[in-house]
């Protein structure tokens, strides 16, 4: 979920009423206000500026809704004209992923794609994220993953100075005079309520990828008010702890992966025993982890040192579903691990440290330890349910976030009611678009919270991972686009002739 790096890669009104972290009611005061886009969107890559026809702004918000006349914060808003002359009336709001993802970085790629042909799409920095006033990113945090590719992952001096590095962002960030408390989805989801109104739209619709689903489904439960219809791409659900559910999905993602090489006769001869080999390689790189040299691009190509072990095996597998075209390298990553190299995981591991003060870290773990509170032992029961060929130590170190539950009783922020994980039950017609091969969230997910969505069209994409609008961008947006002009006469037979991309034969 935390895919700001696959980004990259890829290259003045009334208010609402809110609801308040303590799950109160309060009138909330929001102001929106035009500015100039906040170009460079990202230093260095100017192919993400945001250009003509987007026009920008700040919304303006209380930090904590349960607080009156306390501090406010801005976020930033850029909105894409559609192209059409005769546009639809209701626009499109993106929200990003992550959770501590960028609308705006994301928002450049999407315009140049179409997403704007015949309605405006907005793209919203949520609350403490890159562009938005506070900004509260973690270069420390960033910095401790960057020194991971040249450490041991179970080593328990590993998670002591991992956890060590969040204790100083928090403090560092609370010490601002920040209150980490009010970063969640409760308060999300009154901020887009309060777009809506001081942008004085009367209706629009919401496409959620990633945890943006968990957000726009709570929205839709919250704020139901002026939503004609809710796009879900990779679906996390309301109902169910994100953070038990990473090794279900891992689960899912890889059976896929294995049976989708078994299916190409060239993958299938290349690698006849890859399952096998994946595994045993995972518990032995655990026992003895390897080190390999190899040149590192950041350096000028100078010899880097990198550890490779159990769970950055699994874990590279597993976050593979982030970029497309990276699953199709697994096998042979795997392949070149058997052989005694390793070269190729190391490479890998290096090209996807993170940049460094760009994932907002105050709304991911505020999200995160707030919503889906777990201990150790939860996090290998749920990784031994299915996958039990991996060890304990392995499995105790969640994909993604391997030091979860230290980060978590670091951050210290209070835990999120109840109600935070009621299912979304609503009769707004719902597009749910799954990806066959995503291992960081299932497509069982999608059906999750169908159940209680009457009018969802579930879509599944056989060549696509996580962000179906990445993976097969051609099908998923005339999808898209059929689904808000006519929810339900839309046209998904296109998905079904989608496969997955040929497996890489050789490295």
């Amino acid at each position: 979920m935390l895919a700001v790096a696959a980004v990259l890669a890829a290259a003045g009104c009334s208010g609402s009423t809110g609801t308040s972290p303590a799950g109160g009611q309060q009138a909330s005061t929001a102001s929106y206000a035009s500015a100039p886009c906040p170009n460079p969107i990202y230093p260095g890559v100017p192919q993400l500026d945001l250009g003509a026809g987007v026009e920008c702004g700040y919304l303006t918000v209380p930090e904590d809704r349960s607080k009156k006349d306390g501090k406010t914060i801005r976020l930033a808003v850029a909105r894409a004209k559609a192209t059409a002359p005769d546009p639809k009336p209701d626009p499109l709001v993106y929200l990003s992923g992550g959770p501590g993802g960028s609308g705006l970085i994301s928002a450049a790629p999407r315009i140049a794609a179409g997403w704007n042909s015949d309605r405006d799409v907005i793209f919203l920095d949520q609350r403490g994220t890159w562009k938005s006033d506070p900004l509260l990113s973690c270069p420390e945090i960033d910095a401790f993953q960057a020194a991971m590719v040249g450490l041991t992952t179970t080593d328990p001096a590993t998670a002591a100075r991992g956890n060590a590095a969040t204790k100083a962002c928090r403090d560092r960030l609370a010490g601002a005079g920040w209150n980490l408390g009010a970063y969640r989805t409760t308060e999300n989801a009154a901020d887009i309520a309060d777009l809506r109104t001081a942008l004085g739209i009367d209706q629009w619709n919401l496409y959620g990828v990633s945890y943006g689903t968990d957000l726009a489904l709570q929205t839709l439960r919250d704020h139901p008010q002026g939503i004609r219809g809710v796009v879900l791409d990779s679906v996390v659900p309301p109902q169910v702890n994100t953070l038990e559910s990473f090794w279900p999905s891992a689960a899912s993602g890889l059976d896929a992966l294995f049976a989708a090489c078994a299916a190409q006769q060239a993958c299938a001869a290349a690698y006849p025993t890859l399952r096998d080999d994946f595994f045993r390689l995972a518990n032995d790189l655990t026992t003895t982890p390897r080190t390999v040299t190899v040149p590192d691009p950041a350096a000028g190509g100078a010899p880097a040192t990198v550890v490779v072990d159990g769970y950055k095996l699994v874990n590279f597998a597993v976050t593979a579903s982030l970029v497309p075209g990276t699953i199709a390298t697994v096998p042979a990553t795997v392949a070149n691990l058997a052989r005694g190299d390793g070269s190729m995981l190391a490479a890998a591991l290096l090209a996807g440290r993170p940049p460094s003060g760009v994932t907002a870290y105050g709304l991911a773990l505020g999200v995160f330890c707030s919503e889906s509170p777990v201990d150790e032992q939860a996090v290998v029961a749920s990784g031994k349910k299915v996958l039990p060929q991996l060890p304990d130590t392995l499995l105790a170190h969640a994909p993604q976030t391997p030091y979860i539950t230290g980060d978590c009783a670091a951050w210290n922020v209070p835990a999120a009611p109840d109600t935070v994980r009621t299912p979304t039950t609503s009769d707004r017609p719902v597009l749910i678009l799954d990806g066959a091969l995503d291992a960081i969230t299932a497509p069982a997910n999608g059906g999750e919270v169908a159940r209680t969505l009457p009018n969802a069209t579930r879509v599944l994409f056989p060549d696509s991972a996580h962000d179906v609008m990445l993976w097969s961008p051609t099908c998923s947006l005339a999808i898209m686009h059929g689904f808000l002009d006519d929810p339900a006469g839309v046209d998904t037979r296109c998905a079904a002739t989608t496969a997955p991309a040929a497996f890489t034969t050789s490295g």
